[in-house]
């Protein structure tokens, strides 16, 4: 689908497809193939085609078909099975395709596959909270989102910093199957770790909503350092940010070598310790004279923080479950310590509130390392918007636990696609545009496609501007990167 010829001029692209004469059709998505065109640029048509084998006969929509229309249908702010047959009627979408898109019934089916009810079956008995094997085809569909972020990487080699944010998030359903979660409702608590620098999503695992965030998150954390080569991650600065959850002394083992199994060199790491009473004893022993204020490093100051007075201070403290390496030196805690102004008293009758972080870093000054692991909540929840609110992931589509899994894995592919779209070929400015905003100035573009010549082309009825811009970012999609890739199999 690559173009090899473009009329600016006469607002025609040619999508170089030598095709049979069709009438003439008109689209209401003439900027959508943008999303199918970055996903074949990274290489994730082929990586579908290598590692997703879900159909037991020839005939029918391929899996690389499939998947594309779900990106199209999410992207395009579809949210249920019933949406396909939104672009499905689309037949101007479908020639600049060069070929007819999946109607609700086959996407369903596809998306069925991916859920396995023997394994669902092996759930032991008595046991709440539990997280099944994913399923080949799922893994399939991760090793397809790695290649997009090795391929990212590769083609941005500007950024030179790889930090790893992790958290869960929440989705209401009330399918019979979904599970109360903390928050009082039923639903699901899939886990997401985040490339910070970049908002592409690394590994995601998908969990019943009863599923502590605290559970065993150092599968998830392995997974996001495994995307990338060992080669590659050696060439970046590493890190790592969680809440309390990630306060996991197996995940800090690891973070703190893990050169044992995992990337070569030094992980910094800042994440949110759990308030023993221990830990809140050891805070509260801390002289006045040793806190010292805290503060943002550019001065700011959200309403709340107006109201109250912040402090920082290290702490001597060593948990009886700690390093299991005594070689490796001791972590640092930094406590905080929130008061209010003018005596006044919290909502739950206190007067001072304490938490602490654990880090590895005993260089940087400590409220900089206490407002960069503060970030974290910046990308994490910016990311968790961009894909519940901007894409598919509001809601669930059915009560198949697999297929749900599928569904969240590919609103990731969704949302890494557009981030790549953004960093690799869109203007600056549009860099932080979330998905609507995308749909809006991007991909909503009326076209009349004609066949000539034995091509299809599309005549785009928008701007000038609007024009030029859709072939500019074809001709960066389709720039040779600038290095080999190297390759996570």
């Amino acid at each position: 689908m690559g173009l090899r010829k473009k009329q600016a001029s006469s607002g025609m692209l040619d999508f170089g497809i030598d095709s049979q004469p069709l009438e003439e059709c008109l689209t209401a998505h003439g900027g959508l193939p943008l999303v199918a065109e970055t996903f074949r640029a990274l290489g994730g048509r082929a990586a579908v085609e290598r590692h997703l084998k879900l159909k037991a006969r020839e005939r029918g929509i391929s899996e690389g078909d499939m998947v594309e229309d779900f990106l199209l249908l999410l992207a395009s702010g579809g949210e249920c099975f019933d949406d396909f047959a939104v672009l499905a009627e689309d037949q101007g979408l479908a020639a600049t395709l060069g070929r007819t898109l999946a109607g609700p019934d086959a996407a369903r089916k596809f998306l069925y596959r991916f859920h396995d009810e023997d394994m669902q079956a092996k759930r032991p008995q008595h046991v709440l909270a539990w997280v099944p094997e994913e399923t080949t085809a799922l893994q399939g569909l991760a090793k397809v989102n790695a290649t997009l972020v090795q391929e990212f990487q590769r083609r941005q080699p500007e950024v030179t910093g790889f930090t790893v944010d992790m958290d869960a998030s929440l989705i209401e359903s009330h399918n019979i199957e979904a599970k109360a979660h903390y928050d009082g409702g039923r639903g699901y608590q899939p886990e997401f770790a985040i490339w910070a620098e970049t908002l592409m999503v690394l590994a995601d695992e998908f969990r019943d909503g009863n599923v502590p965030a605290a559970m065993d998150p150092l599968s998830v954390v392995k997974a996001a350092f495994g995307v990338l080569a060992p080669e590659v991650l050696a060439k970046l600065t590493m890190a790592f940010r969680g809440d309390s959850a990630c306060y996991n002394h197996e995940l800090l083992n690891w973070l703190r070598n893990p050169a044992r199994e995992g990337p070569q060199g030094k992980i910094r790491f800042a994440i949110s310790a759990c308030m023993s009473p221990q830990l809140r004893a050891v805070i509260e022993k801390v002289p006045a004279k040793a806190w010292q204020p805290y503060r943002r490093p550019d001065g700011q100051a959200s309403a709340a923080e107006v109201d109250e007075l912040r402090s920082w201070a290290d702490v001597v403290f060593v948990p009886s479950d700690g390093p299991s390496d005594k070689t490796l030196a001791p972590d640092r805690y930094i406590a905080i310590r929130i008061q209010k102004r003018q005596g006044e008293l919290f909502a739950d009758g206190t007067s001072v509130k304490h938490f602490a972080i654990v880090t590895n870093d005993w260089d940087a000054d400590g409220g900089k390392v206490l407002w960069w692991q503060r970030q974290k909540a910046g990308t994490v929840e910016q990311v968790h918007d961009m894909i519940q609110n901007g894409l598919g992931l509001g809601t669930v589509p059915c009560q198949r636990f697999g297929a749900n899994a599928a569904w969240t894995r590919l609103n990731v592919l969704t949302h890494n696609v557009l981030q790549a779209l953004k960093w690799i070929a869109l203007p600056p400015e549009e860099r932080h545009a979330h998905p609507k905003r995308m749909r809006f100035r991007v991909f909503a573009l009326a076209g009349r496609v004609t066949h000539s010549a034995r091509r299809t082309w599309l005549r785009l009825a928008g701007t000038a501007a609007q024009i030029a811009r859709q072939i500019a970012v074809r001709a960066k999609l389709w720039m040779a990167p600038p290095s080999q890739p190297v390759l996570v199999t």
